[in-house]
């Protein structure tokens, strides 16, 4: 079972040696080949609220191929993830939604080498109703149109401001989120017009709101690295995690979910 961690609730085991080999490009893929111990194991992964579906579907996925190992997820805002490893709170894999959260790690030595693994892009998210008739980007910086963006710290804000100076326009937000979850959640509840979010958070609202493209999107795509952390309790666990992110298996699932090729 996958279970979404709490900040700090994170206990972890002395990790064993899997038998599993990694896998990029080969036929067979990390999740199709079988484990080859029983002891039970968990991987810790701290991964950016966005990829909230997509990590809990390969987790189960990790799972079904490794018996007796258990994937825990901290979903969240990227920025507050990576101050909660500076901290200290122990964990195995990070994946970020962009370069800059995961230099905290790396500059802190925290983290080998990170791969950017997808891309993602922002669309403006509004209920499905469209009550304010926001139609381009230039609309929210109509002072009746009530909008939501991510806070300018975490990835998906820092994305909405690249986007709106490229489109050379100020907008005020009634509310700044502190992750791409809670900022849709203001659409989806029908709280404000409009949001600028990234185009898998609207795939995975299941048509609760609407996604409006725009060409500035263009201008503030978020790479997404992940990373095994240097001190990860379950090492080799950890570096088969992220070759399962990393294989086809694992790019079919992100790139379904709207996800782009890096």
């Amino acid at each position: 079972m996958v279970f979404r961690l709490s900040r700090w609730a994170v206990a972890l085991p002395v990790a064993l040696a899997l038998g599993l080999s990694g896998c990029g490009s080969g036929a067979t893929s990390p999740a199709s080949e079988a484990a080859s111990g029983g002891d039970a194991k968990e991987v810790t992964v701290f991964a950016a609220a966005s990829l909230t579906g997509t990590f809990t579907e390969l987790g189960k996925a990790f799972e079904a191929a490794h018996p007796g190992t258990t994937v825990r997820f901290n979903f969240g805002s990227s920025a507050t993830l990576a101050q909660q490893l500076v901290q200290g709170a122990p964990a195995d894999v990070f994946a970020a939604a962009s370069p800059a959260t995961m230099k905290t790690v790396t500059d802190a030595a925290l983290a080998g080498a990170p791969v950017t693994f997808v891309r993602n892009k922002l669309r403006i998210a509004v209920p499905a109703d469209n009550p304010a008739q926001v139609d381009e980007l230039k609309d929210l910086a109509d002072p009746e149109v009530k909008v939501a963006l991510c806070a300018e710290q975490v990835p998906c804000g820092a994305a909405a401001a690249r986007a709106l100076a490229a489109a050379g326009l100020k907008v005020t937000p009634v509310t700044l989120e502190q992750d791409v979850k809670a900022t849709l959640t203001k659409v989806r509840l029908g709280e404000v017009d409009a949001a600028l979010v990234y185009a898998t958070d609207v795939i995975a609202s299941d048509g609760k709101v609407t996604g409006i493209e725009f060409p500035e999107a263009d201008q503030a795509i978020n790479d997404y690295p992940i990373a095994t952390l240097a001190k990860a309790p379950a090492g080799e666990a950890a570096r088969q995690f992220v070759d399962l992110v990393l294989s086809r298996q694992g790019r079919d699932v992100l790139t379904e979910a709207g996800f782009e090729a890096p």
